[in-house]
């Protein structure tokens, strides 16, 4: 069975005191897989989140970087919320990838649209409760897992991880 460790957003834009306890987390959980993904939110000056939500966040390389070290793997740039394209489903398809696993930041974002984007597009979706977070704090991250027990089925937001 090949698993996919999807990590997503792990950059130093994210990092907070609500999201700073993941690093290590991540880390460790990244000796456990085989086949992994990092993506990463690029910003531009003329997006949405500019324009409408008055948020610059992820404009610079450095509020870019990636806080885990990749080593080899590979990394998905994104300027939408999901992580869902076709370089995902390219990579899903070449490696024979039968269940993903997410984890990463935020819960109520990206985590929540790519959760529902896989599980609508019949992909062996789980999501990692315990190596998510919101940098908004533990609220808004307890509420998108709940939103997600319900749209993706409780069987699929897991605190310990079954390969």
């Amino acid at each position: 069975m090949n698993i996919l460790l999807l990590v997503i957003d792990m950059q130093q834009e994210f990092i907070n005191e609500n999201t700073n306890h993941l690093i290590n987390k991540i880390d460790k959980l990244k000796e456990e897989y085989k086949n992994i993904i990092y993506t990463k939110f690029i910003n531009s000056p003329k997006s949405r989140w500019v324009k409408d939500l008055n948020w610059n966040g992820c404009l610079t390389k450095e509020s870019q970087k990636l806080v885990i070290d990749p080593k080899n793997n590979k990394i998905i740039e994104k300027e939408i919320y999901s992580s869902l394209n076709k370089e995902l489903i390219e990579y899903i398809n070449k490696n024979n990838i039968s269940k993903i696993h997410i984890c990463g930041i935020d819960t109520e974002c990206c985590i929540l649209k790519t959760a529902l984007d896989l599980f609508e597009n019949d992909y062996d979706v789980y999501v990692l409760e315990e190596y998510t977070s919101s940098m908004n704090g533990k609220t808004k991250h307890q509420n998108a897992i709940e939103i997600l027990k319900r749209n993706i089925g409780e069987n699929r937001v897991i605190w310990k991880i079954k390969k």
